[in-house]
């Protein structure tokens, strides 16, 4: 990882770690204090101040990249929020084009091409190519769900003449009035703004808020100088939050978005720093918390702010992202006034924010056990005195809790590594919720019937009853059989199915224990090398979530995937095995195996590896050539090996051998390869097989290299497993980077991790995602096929990593393996 403070390959900021972290916080805060206090004395708005009610944000940064997107690409974005508008009622204030779209920042094209960064206009050949009718049709396609448009910004930009200067402003102005755009993202990335260039950049502003009021300007990192009493917000810490590539986990956890959740308050509770807002294009599990920390507990005036590709996830979950939106919304007027609560009651980075009737209240959980928290209904979390306070749960799922009298204490469960929002209010809370059980409203839009998923534990009863607040309905019903019982206020009894859980579906299981290295130690390291990837973490997040039935998700989703600029990367293994010698998959790593499972057993007599044909390759440069040492294997279960014949290359072809007869084959690992693969073939008596179920990656060490030195282990067997539970391996504790793997026996078979905090070393579309030296969790998803077997969790520590660790395994869950019943009601 670069240094503190330097930039990436890509021209982003890199995260800052260790005690910096607290040094740049404070001078960004006490940048954006000045600048504050500079705006009040020069007598105008900035844009948004401390009272204003926050702004939905999305910016589409890592959607596309440094060659920016096209009006195409842009309004099947657009469209996705629109159903999102339409279908669930979310309400997006600000839609920004990021960089590449008129400036871009300097960045790598090709191979060690580097493009300078660049300034434009809408009048350019760059832009007109992009969007040719103009920004016109965004405008117009934002308009239709009550979005406006804004756009990344370099910070220069006004050239060396009047005339230059004068272009530059008319252009922003022109944004302004002819477009209606509401935000400016200024970015170091295009370079930082000279001294004579800051008075040039404040007249252009403000003339901007002559016609724009409600401009926005971001400030990502630049020395602003004269001008900067007109930027409404700066970065905060100048941290990004893509996970796992600039933020990620520094302890083990049930997910990869504890570090996310850790990064602690804003100083002083400001709201005019902006946190960069929640990353939606890697490692999705657990996003919900994440964003209630990012919109009700943070709750800059940019919030709820999400970025990336918020289509990657599950279509179950998009009620969740829109309910989120919504109750942004209808609380924005009272989160703009905060209290951070004592951590020694509330646990770290607790806040109540609202009114003197009504507060949300932010906790969270950072260790591997539940905790309970006890909320006091008082003047202490900035509540009145009433004659009573109503107590409700909106996440992580949304329950009414009660109604005390005030100044009592009421006492909430903290599941671990989570987030939870709850309201209490001396009022009335006018939302639609059910009394007796767990439940989520999964839309409440107008003109629509309202759904909502009652939610049980398997086996659970319930007696139930409708709250409707405001609201007047004249039918419900229960999975599409009448209920008429709740609109008459009374209770109805309901049974969730399945079987009583018997134990926890989140514990501990054991302690591994050291051992001696196991004879099978190779095979349980190769193991989970072939349940992982080296795929982009883009294209790990959409397998996570599956296919969509939504059209607007999957226009969006291969609107991200069809781009070019993703396919030339060559950044997903699908690549190897699609028929096209113009796609390829490359290492960004030497010194790695490619590995390939050929998801089942084949039989095969000939293996081909070809070379893309788009340019004649240089056989030896290290994309494409074999090292003399080239070793290259085939197995079909992971503990045996037989070496192949030697390679022979040919015209458009890397590789060729014939296999051996009536072998059995699964696995094909290959130590030395080229970098860059077009494909991966296999015949029989000349006829291709069927490769729809081949896998394949290129970023793990050969384990000749990197032999276990050290192990630890330990065994259970599960006489339960809840729905959608996995392991996690917790390796607390030191271990060198990529010096520790974990994998299963189950009754004998070998079962590898699919998924790991920190992510396993991937091909990544923006940047390399992070490396780190300890405290990775390894996750295993168990099916019900585990249960009552024996299983043995096995680490080992490799050759070169350290065996300074305290492991342990979990069992967890994730969602809550709750079941459901559907409530439909009708105005």
């Amino acid at each position: 990882m670069p240094a503190p403070n330097s930039r990436s390959e890509s021209g982003r900021a890199m995260p800052i770690a260790g005690g910096l972290s607290s040094v740049i916080m404070v001078v960004v805060a006490l940048s954006a204090f000045r600048g504050a206090a500079a705006q009040e004395a020069a007598g105008f708005y900035p844009g948004a101040d401390e009272a204003t009610p926050a702004r939905s944000h999305y910016f589409d940064w890592i959607n596309s990249q440094y060659e920016g997107s096209t009006e195409e690409h842009t309004l099947i974005n657009l469209d996705f929020f629109k159903w999102l508008h339409d279908e669930y009622g979310m309400a997006l204030d600000v839609y920004s084009l990021d960089v590449g779209n008129i400036d871009d920042g300097p960045y790598t094209a090709g191979v060690g091409r580097l493009i300078p960064a660049h300034y434009g206009s809408l009048d350019s050949i760059e832009f007109r190519q992009q969007f040719p009718r103009g920004f016109g049709p965004l405008v117009e396609r934002a308009a239709s769900f009550g979005c406006r448009l804004g756009i990344w910004l370099g910070p220069d930009g006004f050239g060396e003449t009047p005339e230059q200067e004068r272009a530059r402003t008319e252009m922003l102005i022109r944004l302004c009035r002819d477009y209606n755009f509401i935000m400016f993202k200024l970015d170091s990335v295009a370079g930082e703004l000279p001294a004579d260039k800051q008075p040039p950049l404040a007249r252009a502003l403000k003339a901007c808020r002559e016609i724009c009021p409600d401009l926005i300007v971001l400030n990502e990192r630049i020395k602003l100088g004269e001008a900067e009493p007109y930027a409404t917000t700066s970065l905060w810490e100048g941290a990004e939050t893509y996970i796992d590539v600039f933020m990620f986990n520094e302890q083990t956890a049930t997910h990869h978005r504890a570090g996310a959740l850790a990064r602690g308050l804003m100083p002083g509770l400001t709201r005019r720093l902006e946190d960069h807002g929640v990353c939606l294009s890697s490692c999705l599990d657990f996003w919900e918390d994440d964003l209630v920390f990012q919109a009700f507990n943070r709750s800059s005036v940019i919030s709820p702010q999400i970025y990336g590709n918020p289509w990657f996830l599950r279509d179950d979950e998009f009620p969740k992202l829109a309910r989120l939106f919504n109750l942004a919304g209808r609380y924005g007027d009272v989160l703009v006034s905060a209290i951070a609560l004592p951590e020694e009651r509330y646990g770290a980075s607790a806040v109540s924010r609202g009114s003197d009737e009504t507060r949300l209240i932010t906790v969270c959980n950072l260790t591997w056990n539940p905790r309970k928290c006890r909320i006091r209904l008082d003047d202490s979390i900035g509540l009145a005195r009433g004659d009573s306070v109503k107590v409700w749960r909106f996440h992580p799922s949304e329950r009414i809790i009660g109604t005390f009298a005030w100044g009592a204490e009421v006492e909430i469960e903290v599941l671990p590594f989570r987030s939870c929002l709850v309201i209490a209010s001396t009022g009335d809370i006018e939302e639609i919720g059910i009394h007796g059980c767990d439940y989520e409203i999964v839309r409440d839009t107008p003109n629509r019937p309202v759904k909502i998923k009652l939610l049980g534990m398997p086996g659970s009863v319930a007696d139930v009853r409708l709250h409707s607040g405001p609201r007047h309905f004249s039918r419900a019903e229960l999975d599409g059989r009448p209920a008429e019982a709740l609109l008459r206020g009374e209770s109805l009894q309901i049974r969730f199915p399945g079987r009583p859980l018997q134990t926890s579906w989140h514990r501990r299981l054991a302690v591994l224990r050291p051992c001696a290295v196991p004879d099978d130690a190779e095979a349980l390291y190769e193991t989970t090398c072939f349940a992982a990837d080296s795929n982009a973490l883009e294209v790990r997040a959409v397998k996570r979530s599956g296919s969509s039935e939504i059209p607007q998700v999957i226009a969006a989703r291969d609107a991200f995937f069809e781009q070019p600029m993703f396919i030339n990367r060559g950044i997903w293994d699908r690549n190897l095995f699609d028929g096209d010698l113009n796609t390829f998959f490359t290492a960004r790593l030497e010194g790695r195996s490619l590995r390939v499972d050929f998801g089942v057993v084949i039989d095969a007599d000939t293996l081909v590896i070809r070379l893309r044909d788009r340019e004649q390759p240089d056989l030896n440069s290290s994309l494409h050539s074999f090292a003399k040492d080239a070793v290259a294997e085939i197995s079909a279960d992971l503990r045996s090996w037989t070496a192949l014949e030697p390679f022979w290359g040919g015209v458009g072809t890397i590789a060729m051998t014939e296999l051996p007869r009536n072998l059995p084959i699964r696995y094909l690992r290959i130590t030395g390869p080229p970098r860059r693969i077009a494909e991966i073939e296999a015949y029989r008596d000349g006829q291709l097989l069927d490769r729809s179920a081949w896998r394949a990656s290129n970023l793990f060490h050969p384990y000749a290299g990197r032999q276990a030195v050290a192990a630890w282990s330990a065994s259970f067997t599960l006489d339960e497993i809840a729905d959608n539970s996995k392991l996690a391996v917790a390796i607390n504790g030191r271990h060198g980077d990529e010096g520790a793997y974990a994998a299963l026996r189950v009754d004998g078979e070998l079962i590898g991790a699919v998924d790991r905090s920190v992510s396993f070393p991937s091909n990544t579309w923006e940047y390399y995602n992070v490396e780190m030296e300890s405290d990775y969790a390894y996750y295993f998803p168990l099916s019900p096929s585990m249960r009552g077997r024996t299983i043995e969790i096995v680490m080992l520590i490799l050759e070169g990593g350290l065996n300074e660790v305290k492991p342990q395994v979990w069992t967890t869950a994730y969602p809550i393996p709750f079941e459901s019943r559907e409530l439909v009601l009708f105005e």
